[in-house]
């Protein structure tokens, strides 16, 4: 019988999808030695012991470090202007021997944790909350952002922001003070665009408002995904046997594209196994964080089920062409040590709060 509150049943769907992502990652690089294959498997085991191991703290021990958490990778995010290595043009990554790290990934779990603390700790529970209210939140989300806009990681800017902001509207907005926010962000763009936003970027954002721009350059990465995405039709080509990646016509088909892999091969019953998949284990986090009665547990399960909603809708929506190309990767299904072990890492956190 399905319990939506059962962390063990959420768990369950979790090991699927960590399967599905190494089947996955498995089928793109059978015909290179497997070398994609056994390094995500060696991150995915290492993210289960991390997620026991977190699944076992005390939920107090969470709350009670979950700002110096924060701090600590703030100065990690300080720090990779110094000794991080540029990969794509983005300043992104700490090389220690053969393994990348990227501190940018885990920042997005000290941004809910310390936002949840933030409003843990408020004496009255208000149910809306006024423009000076937001002062503090607002900082503790845009000091990392724009640490790592400055990086640039575009990709990763968008998914902290929808993250925090999905937080903040959780914890209440009045209307008036909504709109506000509103106007003062529509205002911002254009000081945003001539002055933030990269070159490079803009071109992304031209190509995908007119992908027959420049079919054979910028826009050849979305149409060539598109064309995996369609190709795949109802039933997929088959495991392993799609043309497009195994072909090479499809780029970072192991990272930003590997939706579309899955897409060509499983065709649309395997992409809505996929989605369902992920949104069972955002509406399992929302159940249990409804279950629950600190704000501080409440507020980071919430955090988390935002985590993954928005890397699910983000990437699906960048590689079916419905929005830019951004760089963002799939939980699980993308290969990438770091975005692998946050991912462990906020299911081992519902875990550990989930205990009675």
């Amino acid at each position: 019988m399905l319990n939506l509150t059962s962390p063990l049943q959420m768990l369950l769907l979790f090991s699927l999808l960590c399967l599905a992502g190494l089947a996955n990652l498995y089928s793109i690089s059978y015909l290179s030695d497997l070398v994609i294959f056994k390094k995500q498997l060696i991150w995915v085991l290492t993210g289960l012991v991390i997620m026991v191991a977190i699944s076992h703290l005390k939920p107090i021990a969470l709350k009670r470090y979950s700002f110096t958490f924060y701090l600590l990778l703030l100065v990690l995010l300080a720090l990779i202007f110094v000794f991080g290595k540029t990969v794509s043009g983005s300043r992104s990554w700490f090389q220690i021997g053969p393994i990348s790290i990227q501190p940018s990934e885990f920042i997005k779990i000290g941004i809910i944790m310390t936002l949840a603390n933030h409003y843990a700790s408020d004496v009255i529970i208000k149910k809306t909350h006024g423009l000076k209210d937001l002062v503090k939140p607002v900082a503790l989300l845009l000091v990392p952002t724009l640490a790592v806009l400055a990086q640039p990681d575009m990709g990763t800017v968008i998914i902290m922001l929808s993250i925090g902001s999905s937080i903040i509207l959780f914890m209440g907005i009045s209307r008036k003070n909504l709109l506000q926010i509103i106007i003062i962000i529509l205002i911002s763009t254009v000081p945003l665009w001539h002055f933030l936003i990269k070159d490079y970027q803009k071109e992304r954002i031209y190509s995908f408002l007119d992908t027959s721009s420049d079919p054979f350059g910028i826009s050849y990465n979305s149409i060539q995904s598109q064309i995996a995405i369609g190709s795949g039709m109802g039933y997929g080509k088959g495991f392993s046997l799609g043309s497009q990646s195994n072909l090479n016509f499809l780029p970072a088909h192991h990272t930003d594209f590997a939706f579309s892999v899955i897409a060509e091969e499983w065709g649309f019953r395997g992409s809505v196994f996929l989605l369902l998949l992920y949104f069972s284990i955002v509406l399992f986090i929302l159940n249990i964080a409804k279950s629950l009665e600190d704000r501080f547990s409440i507020v980071t399960c919430f955090g988390i089920a935002a985590m993954f909603f928005w890397h699910a809708v983000i990437n699906i929506a960048m590689v079916t062409g419905l929005l830019p190309i951004i760089g963002t990767p799939l939980f699980l299904i993308s290969y990438g040590g770091s975005s692998t072990l946050t991912a462990f890492i906020g299911i081992g956190i519902v875990l550990c709060l989930a205990k009675k």
